[in-house]
């Protein structure tokens, strides 16, 4: 009986593999300029240091789920065929004009279709978040020219009233910060576009780790966003601060970049310390309604 199934499971799994095999190398071709272009832009790109975490944590996530994934039967579905052909139906039209971002979300696409053809729709699901987080490696200029300008308004309004807080009278036109000695450009650089990437991901990451709760994850990134705005315009109005005080030689070179690591720490910091107060809040209530009962 063994001697007669054993070779029709081989044959299977050998089938498996050469589509697996087929499928990787028709990735590889496909994609590499990709990889090589997203890994090149990670570098020169401030924007998007962080996409180097986003691949290696998505990866950690894999391997946490590799027993669940084994123990998962495996259904193929002729539908990732057709999230297949729409992958490279993105990547052909990105070639047509130019549209990088379609051409990395067309890998995405890919891996997806692959998972469904390879597996079945129960493994994609199981590998949802790990695959949604690399949406956050993929670099958009569409998406940074519509938030870099309100970002700098902001960061420009928020940084002159904490400025005219402690005494400094400071009058803004646009993105410029107008002080009595001196004028302060919120360039785009400065539009705190990169810290808060960073830190989005991050939170995530650490939510994630930390919190078992998804609304709890989901509330911890919103409340990242504000806390990167803020932090962004408290290190612009240190920055007026320390020109009105000790003249723009006070703020050049490594003490303004030592500046923004520091804040960006601190916003790192604050989401850790809103998540330990809310669990402390959480337990406060807990324990009192338990006590309300049993009095």
């Amino acid at each position: 009986m063994l001697s007669v199934s054993n070779p029709s499971l081989l044959k299977t799994r050998a089938l498996v593999y050469a589509q697996g095999v087929i499928l990787f190398l028709l990735a590889a071709w496909l994609y590499a300029p990709f990889a090589l272009g997203l890994a090149s832009q990670w570098w020169h790109d401030p924007n998007y240091t962080h996409g180097f975490f986003v691949p290696v944590f998505s990866l950690f996530l894999l391997w946490e789920r590799r027993a669940k994934l084994a123990a998962l039967r495996r259904q193929p579905a002729w539908s990732g065929l057709v999230i297949l052909l729409l992958a490279l139906l993105a990547l052909v039209l990105s070639t047509i004009d130019s549209g990088f971002f379609l051409y990395r979300i067309s890998c995405l696409l890919f891996i997806t279709g692959l998972v469904v053809f390879m597996a079945g729709w129960k493994h994609l699901a199981t590998i949802s978040f790990p695959l949604a987080f690399l949406i956050l490696m993929i670099p958009s200029s569409t998406l940074l020219g519509q938030i870099t300008l309100p970002l700098q308004i902001v960061a420009s309004k928020t940084a002159s009233f904490l400025l005219m807080l402690v005494g400094i009278p400071a009058v803004r036109e646009g993105n410029i910060i107008l002080l009595p000695t001196a004028q302060l450009e919120v360039a785009e650089a400065c539009s705190g576009i990169r810290s808060l990437f960073s830190l989005i991901t991050l939170t995530v990451i650490y939510g994630y780790l930390a919190e078992a709760k998804i609304s709890v994850r989901v509330l911890l990134v919103l409340i990242a966003v504000p806390i990167s705005v803020l932090a962004n315009a408290l290190r612009i109005a240190i920055t007026g601060v320390v020109v009105e005080s000790w003249g723009i030689e006070g703020v050049q070179g490594t003490l303004h970049l030592l500046s923004g690591w520091l804040i960006f720490a601190g916003s790192l910091a604050l989401v850790f310390l809103l998540h330990r107060l809310s669990h402390a809040l959480f337990l406060s209530k807990h324990k009192a309604g338990v006590r309300e009962e049993y009095a």
